[in-house]
């Protein structure tokens, strides 16, 4: 109780405004540090994950017959055909058919 006590005794201690002045800060203050704050995760977190995904659809893109690959779920298989969305890829004696927003990465390319 002396704690709180002390506090408002500091609080009752403290110089009060003068009438006719005034001590806040503009507007605009307090609005910058939620702007940098925007810009901050844009550049950390949006920007990489853009730049992330237009790698992604470019290799998607790129992806042709013969090539081997991995898929997100840790397949790894040579491409036998493409279709629209779809992905067949043989691994070992099995044929499995994936969309093509699977495929991880591209481990070797048909020369």
């Amino acid at each position: 109780m002396t704690a709180l006590n002390s506090v408002l005794t500091l609080f009752a201690l403290a110089p009060q405004p003068q009438p006719g002045t005034q001590n806040t800060a503009p507007a605009w203050t307090s609005i910058v540090p939620f702007i940098l704050l925007f810009v901050v995760m844009y550049l950390l977190l949006i920007l990489p994950q853009q730049r992330k995904a237009k790698q992604h659809a470019a290799m998607l893109k790129s992806l042709k017959t013969g090539d081997r690959v991995i898929t997100t779920s840790g397949i790894i298989g040579v491409v036998v055909s493409i279709r629209d969305n779809h992905v067949t890829l043989r691994s070992e004696d099995t044929k499995l058919e994936l969309l093509k927003s699977s495929i991880q990465d591209i481990t070797e390319r048909k020369a």
